[in-house]
């Protein structure tokens, strides 16, 4: 296939450059920026990217690709910090700016080649405290900001563009187009790269692993694929754990149950732990603390199974890209978000190997790839729930009341959603509750209740998101139904924070 490589220079972007090239059928890998030029030849890229990132190129040890990296004669584009690192390689110079962070109108100076189609402005996403000053003398400009002169420079002959705000982004108007315009009009990329050539690639890799493969199944769309994956190259050589920890959403439990027996052909097992998971959580308030305990316990949890009905040589889990990125542990220097308890939570004495099919997908390629194996669509369309469960959406220590609450909660959020129609219309929904508590009147009595938070958001592939302009009306009996129908609730009130700054789960 023809790939695009993108060198990852620490942006939690960097995955969703990739994430964006795939959208139009191109391959796209990413790789650390100090990649050697013998690998690099190796992948034989039809182009290159330059991530942003956190870094400053005037700084001591600042991240750098290998000098030869520049000579080549492979278009190359550079963005954010990548932008920089292009303008201080060829004899610009970079210098420190006024932030420069969220929405600005890019103007086009040039609209061929690279800002073809993009019309003659248009708002972009920018996220960066340096700036070129001064150019190169080989590049010209060719799109500018009203504070940054320069952003967006071109070397035609050379076929080396820089732009300095981030394209892979939705916040960015026709930023989908300025990355087609790179990879299909100026690298000549074939768009061969198809999720139907991803599973035959994945399942024939997988047939080649010896031994037995436990797969911890969550009922989930990640965790589901994944083991439908394996279950295709390896048969009855795969075991399938569902692990009730007591922490999932209403009901959940049983229709997990009742899922995979009536869909799915696979050997599973439930295991009820909810005293085990709820009695290592008790006392524990710090939310990466409570991701390490529970995806440790689930660990625990699959190597017991193992050595009772073993020998399994493998632990298969549905980790994506954005679990990746988000847990620090990326080709890239970048910084950790959050742990994510099939991915940072796992403990060093896990005596499995850990096979992760998806680890290269976003969510909404393993959807395609789970119609491709026939999943029910009702858990196609079904929104995320995180691997830690609500001891994530429960903020604080994780009591029995407050769970209660969040299920109860989320259950009326989910039920008013599907009775007006919007449900298939967002990513995600949810209630969280934490310690909060404000005064709120029943009957004629004053009462000192519990704070109830509503996060509705709409997204692509979860590394981006913004918060659902739901209608007053819905809110409205949303908000009722919660007071009404929980007890303990005085107050609801709706998340408004859009990821970035945010994100999608409170912890």
């Amino acid at each position: 296939m023809d790939k695009i490589v993108v060198l990852d220079f620490g942006s939690q972007y960097s995955h969703l450059i990739c994430r964006r090239i795939r959208e139009f059928s191109v391959y796209a890998e990413l790789v650390p920026y100090d990649i050697s030029l013998e690998k690099l030849r190796e992948l034989g890229p039809k182009g290159i990217i330059f991530s942003g990132g956190p870094s400053s190129v005037y700084a001591k040890d600042s991240p750098r690709p290998v000098p030869e990296i520049f000579r080549l004669k492979t278009p190359l584009l550079g963005i954010c910090y990548g932008h920089q690192l292009i303008v201080d390689n060829f004899g610009g110079k970079v210098k420190r700016a006024n932030k420069e962070y969220g929405h600005s109108v890019l103007t086009i100076d040039n609209g061929s080649d690279l800002l073809s189609g993009v019309g003659s402005s248009v708002r972009a996403w920018m996220s960066h405290g340096d700036e070129a000053e001064k150019i190169p003398n080989s590049f010209e400009i060719i799109g500018h900001t009203e504070r940054s002169h320069a952003a967006a420079i071109a070397n035609r002959q050379q076929s080396i563009f820089g732009i300095q705000f981030h394209p892979e982004v939705v916040h960015t108007e026709n930023g989908i187009q300025i990355l087609k315009n790179f990879v299909l009009n100026i690298c000549g990329a074939r768009q061969d790269w198809t999720m139907e050539s991803f599973v035959e690639k994945t399942v024939k890799e997988i047939s080649k692993i010896d031994g037995r493969v436990l797969c911890g199944v969550s009922g989930g769309i990640d965790s589901t694929v994944a083991a439908l994956l394996i279950h295709r190259a390896i048969g009855d050589r795969l075991g399938c754990v569902f692990v009730d920890n007591g922490l999932l959403r209403l009901n959940e439990e049983d229709e997990i149950k009742k899922m995979f027996e009536q869909n799915f052909a696979v050997n599973f097992t439930a295991i009820d732990a909810k005293k085990q998971f709820l009695d290592k959580l008790k006392g524990v308030s710090d939310p990466e603390l409570k991701r390490k305990i529970v995806g440790e316990e689930f660990v625990r949890i699959f190597t017991e199974f193992a050595k009772k009905n073993g020998p399994f040589r493998w632990l298969a889990q549905g980790t994506l890209y954005p679990d990746v990125i988000e847990s620090g542990v990326s080709k890239g220097p970048a910084a950790i978000i959050k742990t994510h308890h099939n991915v940072g939570g796992l403990p060093d004495w896990l005596d499995l190997e850990v096979l992760e099919p998806l680890k290269d997908l976003y969510k909404d390629e393993v959807r395609k790839v789970a119609s491709i194996l026939g999943v029910p669509r009702h858990l196609l369309l079904r929104h995320p729930f995180p691997g830690p469960g609500l001891a994530v959406r429960v903020i604080g220590e994780v009591t029995e009341k407050k769970l209660g609450i969040a299920k109860l909660a989320s259950r009326i959020v989910e039920d008013e959603l599907e009775a007006a129609g919007w449900y298939d219309k967002v990513w995600q929904a949810y209630a969280s509750v934490g310690d909060d508590k404000a005064v709120g009147v029943v009957g004629d009595e004053r009462k000192y209740g519990n704070i109830v938070m509503i996060r509705v958001v709409e997204s692509i592939d979860a590394m981006t998101a913004d918060w659902s302009r739901l209608p007053y009306e819905l809110l409205s009996k949303i908000s009722n139904r919660i007071t009404n129908e929980i007890e303990d609730v005085t107050w609801v009130s709706y998340v408004i924070s859009s990821k970035p700054p945010a994100t999608i789960e409170p912890q």
